[in-house]
């Protein structure tokens, strides 16, 4: 498996239908674990329903344009960066655009330990959530003034996890992490450099998409005066890792 993948724009084949719809996948067959990722993009004054799963989970980012996304509960306002899960098969959704949307839908399998824990405990859905109204929090291979945030935390939705990072003129150095698998939509005015096993960094862009395999080190920074902003969306790969009990007395396994 390569260090990295990038998809960028220039690279995306799509064409819209009659109804004002394109869809097109992203980085196709560099996983197979289950997730497969596409760029969306919706014209003005039209909409589209999207399939709906009765196992598989979806995440919409929306990341350029503004409109809104309707279902049996509510009417969500996309006016920045807002993200949206349906409640699987239970409750159809239409989303609806005022301005050209570019948005990347991420359609994931759920595997038994998924089933697991989204049986147990999980997110209310649906999910909506502006990018405003999500937690910050602070992370020490963050630069001093780079904002984070966090959009699904671990074992809300299963194994995925979703966050956001936005600073300029700085960014995120982060040491490997082997249980977790990466990708990265670029939002925002992004123009910065991503460096994957201390390779010769790259440029990275607004509307990109890029994947990040579980295990290298990896830098995602700005130039000064430059901006990144990203959503990081987040795979674990080894079950143990945030499956595991402890009981008093026990250690964790190896």
């Amino acid at each position: 498996m390569e260090k990295f993948y990038i998809a960028r724009n220039e690279d995306i084949a799509w064409q819209y239908d009659e109804h004002g719809y394109a869809c097109a996948e992203l980085l196709p067959g560099t996983y197979d674990g289950g997730i497969r990722n596409y760029k969306c993009f919706l014209k003005a004054g039209c909409e589209v329903s999207p399939a709906l799963y009765a196992d598989k989970t979806v995440i919409l980012m929306f990341g350029k344009g503004c409109g809104y996304v309707t279902d049996a509960e509510a009417a969500y306002n996309i006016t920045e960066l807002s993200f949206y899960a349906p409640n699987f098969d239970r409750c159809p959704y239409t989303v609806h655009a005022v301005e050209d949307m570019e948005y990347v839908m991420s359609i994931v399998e759920l595997n038994e330990w998924d089933r697991k824990l989204i049986a147990e405990n999980h997110v209310y859905l649906p999910f909506f959530r502006r990018h405003s109204d999500c937690v910050r929090y602070v992370q020490d291979c963050k630069g001093p003034h780079t904002e984070a945030r966090t959009v699904l935390g671990c074992k809300q939705l299963g194994r995925i996890m979703i966050g956001t990072t936005r600073a300029i003129g700085e960014g995120t150095r982060e040491a490997g992490h082997p249980a977790v698998h990466q990708w990265n939509y670029c939002v925002g005015n992004s123009d910065f450099h991503m460096s994957v096993d201390h390779c010769e960094p790259v440029a990275h862009k607004a509307g990109e998409w890029s994947f990040i395999p579980a295990g290298p080190d990896h830098d995602l920074v700005a130039d000064p005066g430059k901006e990144v902003f990203y959503v990081w969306y987040e795979q674990f790969v080894r079950e143990k890792d945030f499956d595991v009990k402890v009981l008093p007395g026990q250690k964790l396994p190896e």
